[in-house]
């Protein structure tokens, strides 16, 4: 586990870097386009910069936006508050994670947060009300795995930059096909050099952001349903509300795409058909439930 900490670490600081030189080639390729001269990689770097900071600071605000989430009150949540309360003692996090809740039907749940000081446990309230005491336990010591795992910096970052990334580089596409820039004019060689760059970036970043959510998810789930059963010393629990939640009819309303890894179980899994639902393929930002479900059984 203290591996997987360390090496979470590591490509969390590898993102930042690649994000860094990304927006800076998309932005120094606008600004020259634009004619801006010597002040094209200022402005590149400066903007990175700042963006980056952003991003990594603000991530945890950002995706609870993105999902609509409100803050949960000991008043009308005490069940959840309480399981959380014996989890910190049980999982060694010296911080407890605040609670958020989303108004939905559909039973799913995510952490997010730049590391356990600031880590957030969002659930839906379609989950407290289909899961019972020892499943919503599962549930949250999963989430809380995520977080003493460091997952949650890794993915909040991930989710906010590529999301940033794509954003911007479909802005400024459509802002090119319609001929609003020209580069014609570039009769630099290593301006035009990085411009193409700059180009290509903002061309392949939608795919870019897809490889980096599969990247990060799938190898991780398992890892924290391991990590969960460490917790709760009850398998059964976190098996039972996997079940429950990949058989829910519902399907969340408020869901951005970009935020879907997070969730323990996909959110559009509504959408894939049964078998498709059943295996874990290139293309699928979580492992099967039911693969998972086989993997927990086996630890006992």
């Amino acid at each position: 586990m203290f591996e997987e900490i360390k090496k979470n670490k590591l490509k969390s600081n590898v993102i930042i870097f690649l994000f860094i030189v990304i927006i800076t080639l998309i932005i120094y390729y606008i600004c020259n386009a634009f004619d801006l001269g010597y002040f094209s990689i200022i402005i590149a770097l400066l903007f990175s910069s700042i963006s980056a900071f952003s991003s990594y600071y603000y991530s945890d605000k950002i995706i609870l936006s993105l999902n609509k989430a409100r803050p949960a009150t000991k008043e009308e949540n005490l069940k959840l508050v309480n399981i959380l309360d014996s989890l910190v003692i049980s999982s060694g996090l010296e911080y407890k994670p605040k609670l958020y809740i989303i108004e939905d039907a559909q039973a799913n749940a995510f952490a997010t947060g730049r590391n356990p000081q600031n880590a957030v446990i969002c659930v839906t309230t379609g989950l407290l009300d289909k899961l019972e005491y020892y499943e919503l336990e599962g549930v949250l010591a999963h989430e809380m795995a995520h977080i003493k795992n460091y997952d949650i910096r890794l993915s909040a970052i991930v989710t906010v930059m590529v999301g940033f990334v794509i954003m911007l580089s479909d802005l400024f596409s459509r802002w090119f096909m319609f001929g609003h820039i020209d580069d014609s004019d570039s009769d630099n060689k290593g301006n035009a050099i990085l411009m193409l760059l700059g180009l290509l970036f903002l061309i392949l970043s939608p795919i870019f952001g897809k490889l980096m959510q599969l990247a990060i998810s799938r190898k991780r789930e398992y890892l924290a349903d391991a990590t969960a059963v460490e917790f709760t010393r009850n398998p059964e629990g976190l098996i039972s509300a996997l079940e429950k939640l990949e058989n829910d009819p519902n399907e969340l309303k408020e869901i951005n795409s970009s935020t879907a890894h997070m969730f323990i179980v996909n959110p559009f899994r509504k959408n894939l058909n049964k078998k498709r639902r059943s295996t874990t393929n290139l293309w699928s930002t979580h492992p099967s439930t039911s693969d998972r479900i086989k993997a927990l059984r086996n630890l006992k």
